[in-house]
């Protein structure tokens, strides 16, 4: 278990971290999303002791993770794929790492199998493509098939095949009762991979709670309604709470009705409908609402 307590972190005049506190529970996958800028990585960093943090404290299992006596045990961390000495090979990186804590060589083989490497453990790492440069980071995660897992973009570069393998991987490493902790910008792919999330924005929490509960709370039910008398149908349903689109001459999308609602009205004056299909929001409908005046970074349009 993961528990941060009122966490800052401050750079000089820069405030990228402020009171910020959260749980992540074992048994579950938790996403941690925020636009560039939010502290994700600057809390990752205090949550495995690289950044000190200016107020509050983090303990990974009730300690502080710089007094683990053997770390690569108990928290598996990838926040930086490159971190690495590009003239070893993958396998004699992984066997440095393993020598520091007593692992044995065939786990380091174990990691090289599961993570895909076998091809390229010989090659030096320097050489390596950026996702077998995230397969090798992952490896380096399970080395010491740890309790508590920090990923940090971990499917980034990735082939679909190795996309697929990481949500296998931590779905099931959470099913084992292992603590996960997720960082993606990936909506689509965090959506399918997450039971919980965490969602900063300018180094604050803005949302804690298991991801269906975002997704409805911060999205709208939409109904697309298809109808030889759409006109028709579109002023029976008006009223100031309900938004109606028009998107072809039979095709509506109400906002603010459900489809019974809007069935029963249908009925009601023998309006034929040839459609009702009710859609929920995505998670990225959600994240783009909850974040949309937090982001500190803000493109262009064109």
């Amino acid at each position: 278990m993961i528990v941060a307590e009122h966490l800052s972190k401050t750079f000089g005049a820069k405030r990228a971290v402020t009171d910020v506190s959260f749980t992540v529970a074992p048994g579950k996958v938790t996403g941690f999303l925020g636009p560039n800028g939010a502290g994700k990585s600057t809390t990752m960093r205090m949550i495995v002791g690289l950044d000190r943090p200016s107020a509050g404290r983090v303990t990974v299992d009730g300690r502080d993770y710089r007094r683990l006596s053997s770390p690569l045990t108990e928290v598996g961390v990838l926040l930086d794929a490159k971190a690495v000495h590009t003239g070893r090979t993958a396998r004699d990186h992984l066997r440095a790492m393993a020598a520091t804590h007593g692992i044995p060589r065939t786990r380091v083989d174990e990691v090289i199998e599961i993570t895909g490497l076998g091809s390229v453990a010989k090659k030096r790492a320097g050489g390596f493509s950026l996702g077998m440069g995230q397969r090798l980071g992952i490896a380096a995660a399970l080395l010491g098939d740890p309790h508590t897992l920090i990923l940090d973009e971990p499917v980034n570069g990735l082939d679909p095949e190795g996309v697929m393998w990481v949500r296998r991987f931590v779905r099931h490493a959470a099913s084992e009762g292992k603590t996960v902790l997720l960082s993606s910008h990936l909506m689509s792919e965090m959506s399918m991979t997450a039971d919980h999330l965490i969602v900063l924005g300018r180094g604050r929490v803005l949302a804690d709670a298991p991801l269906p509960e975002i997704v409805e709370q911060w999205t709208s039910m939409k109904v697309t309604v298809r109808s030889p008398k759409a006109s028709e149908l579109a002023e029976r349903v008006a009223r100031d709470d309900v938004s109606v689109t028009r998107s072809s001459d039979d095709l509506l999308e109400v906002t603010g009705l459900t489809a019974a609602t809007i069935g029963d009205l249908a009925a009601e004056h023998r309006i034929p409908l040839h459609e009702l299909t009710p859609s929920t929001g995505t998670l990225e409908d959600a994240y783009l609402r909850l974040t949309g005046d937090e982001v500190e970074y803000k493109t262009k349009d064109i």
